[in-house]
């Protein structure tokens, strides 16, 4: 029987000549160290630190063994509090090498949410940073934890974290009750070195590495799971997609606990065999530029905010960046004239868009380095190898191509679940294995994807479907506009309207009927903002995407609207 004719589906699957690859992440840095020991690996400036992979092979496997030595167990949880640096590659590998189970813990946390993703996965131990920026963790772990003052270094019995026993600290003069770094190091010179080696044989590119946890944005955190095949090959095809090689070096100061830096960037570039350049601990744009014109690097990542304030930065004009050639921006959209000066001004004309979530591993579309500037600008590119995407509507049906709906993806990518939420996971992952995003998005004649917004920031007024996205490109045209985020907030007649929240440029003024003017006549008048609001800044997540939750909450309580206000 022939399939009845009609209009392209919205379904596409991606292929290649490349296979997956069916090894472990310690497996990724074994082969490294195997096929070019004497390369870059891993580059920190500001610690004054510098590895080949060769090098950083050997101090991953003293790492390894005095996890195993503090008496850490194949598939023990271990957490990384901290933000990025040498040691954090490390515990990474270090990790992977004794079998344990990865738990990236977002440096953003507060007291209360580490103690919830702490019991939720069981944390066996804890490697932590004493402080870092506002944030005080050995103060938080004190408080959290009265027995450390008490307990012997890796004989921990905390009332709160029954599972917890082992704390280890980076930096000098650890805290009562915890070993540092160091300690750890030195505690593993006694145990037989053929141990790694063997936990490793018996490691399986299947097996969970690695817990991430979501936003929690609708609620408390989720903890993603995901295997060594999931993240290996994600990093293995986006480094593909950039055509990378050994000769690259990476710059990542985009954050690690995050699938942007640990994927992204570390595994990305150590699966081509290239050196991965952490300009700092958190994000500074200032040594974004003086550490990629110091250490000569051809590759960039970063989230848009990021490239706008390395753009912004009034020392840009000193800095040397001629040896850029690739990056990745991801994490939102990319406002045109951001991507051309990026291309232009940071001689990048090879920047590719990337886009998917941690739950995906997290790449599922990813934008060529030829593709024209416009599809690197309106599209997120096209569906990644081995990876499978359609867009669903309401009715849970695939749409005509052209069509937006919910995108949904499939394959090696998908995660193994929520961390012991198996309600969740059927939430999110349905019976056929697909993954439901919470995107609204439109896959073109091309099979280049557009993401259009999200199904729970769509704004509808009176009816419309109206997506921020769109008016948020409109009003970044405006001269005086620096940046922008639109919202949808309660209204009586309409049911929501449209707030844009706009940062405008320094030493230039605008009124708000001024902006509405920009947009009559330009756009439909149901997308022309009814509030328009000046501010000096956006809530971030730690990784720079804006919190419209957040926006949107606040601005409810400062235009005076009820929650419910309907007609």
């Amino acid at each position: 029987m022939h399939p009845t004719s009609g209009p392209p589906l919205s379904f596409v699957s991606g292929t290649s000549d490349r296979p997956l690859l069916y090894r472990t992440v310690d497996g990724v840095l074994k082969a490294a160290a195997d096929e070019a020991p004497d390369r870059a690996a891993l580059v920190v400036p500001f610690q004054s630190k510098r590895y080949t992979f060769a090098e950083l092979d050997r101090e991953v496997e003293q790492v390894a063994r005095g996890m195993i030595a503090c008496g850490l167990e194949p598939g023990d949880r271990i957490g990384i509090w901290a933000p990025n640096c040498t040691e954090w590659i490390l515990t990474m590998f270090g990790a992977a090498r004794a079998g344990l189970v990865l738990v990236n813990i977002n440096p953003a946390y507060r007291t209360t949410e580490l103690q919830f993703a702490l019991r939720l996965v069981g944390c066996r131990a804890l490697v932590f940073a004493p402080c870092f920026k506002s944030s005080d963790y050995a103060a938080m772990l004190q408080s959290l934890i009265p027995e450390l003052a008490t307990a012997a270094p890796g004989q921990l019995e905390c009332t709160t974290l029954p599972q917890l026993r082992l704390l280890v600290q980076l930096g000098a003069r650890p805290l009562r009750g915890t070993l540092s770094f160091d300690d750890l190091i030195v505690a593993g010179q006694d145990v037989d070195k053929s141990l790694p080696a063997s936990l490793g044989q018996r490691l399986d590119a299947d097996q969970i590495f690695n817990i991430q946890f979501t936003s929690g944005t609708t609620g408390t955190p989720k903890g993603a799971t995901l295997t060594h095949f999931n993240i290996v090959n994600n990093g293995y095809f986006v480094g593909a997609g950039m055509q990378l090689t050994a000769d690259d070096r990476v710059c990542i100061p985009v954050p690690l606990y995050h699938c942007f830096g640990m994927v992204l960037g570390v595994l990305a570039a150590m699966t081509h065999r290239a050196a991965s350049v952490f300009p700092s601990e958190g994000f500074e744009p200032l040594a974004v530029l003086e550490t990629v014109a110091q250490e000569r690097c051809t590759v960039l990542l970063g989230v848009p905010t990021m490239f706008i304030a390395e753009l912004e930065h009034p020392r840009f004009g000193e800095f040397d960046l001629a040896s850029l050639r690739t990056g990745i921006m991801a994490g939102s959209p990319c406002p045109t004239a951001v991507m051309r000066r990026v291309v232009t001004d940071m001689h990048m004309p090879e920047v590719t868009i990337c886009y998917g979530m941690t739950e995906t591993s997290p790449v599922s579309f990813q934008s060529q380095t030829d593709d024209p500037l416009e599809l690197r600008v309106g599209t997120v590119g096209r569906v990644h190898p081995h990876v499978q995407v359609k867009i669903i509507d309401a009715e849970g049906q695939v749409t005509p191509r052209g069509t937006s709906g919910e995108l949904l993806t499939r394959g090696y990518s998908v995660m193994r679940g929520y961390w012991d939420d198996p309600e969740r996971t059927r939430d999110c992952i349905d019976a056929g294995g697909w993954m439901h995003s919470g995107d609204l998005a439109v896959i073109d004649d091309q099979g280049y994807c557009n993401i259009v917004g999200r199904v729970k920031d769509m704004i509808i007024r009176g009816g419309e479907n109206v997506y921020p996205r769109e008016i948020e490109e409109f009003l970044y045209r405006h001269p005086a506009v620096f940046d922008v985020a639109v919202v949808g907030v309660p209204d009586a007649k309409f049911g929501e309207a449209v707030c844009a929240c706009i940062r405008l440029r320094g030493g230039v003024s605008v009124t708000e009927e001024e902006i509405r003017e920009f947009c009559r006549g330009q756009i439909a008048h149901y997308k022309v903002p009814r509030y328009v609001r000046f501010v000096d800044s956006f809530p971030l997540t730690i990784s720079g995407k804006v919190q419209k939750y957040l926006l949107r909450e606040h601005l409810r309580v400062e235009l005076g609207l009820a929650e419910d206000e309907t007609a």
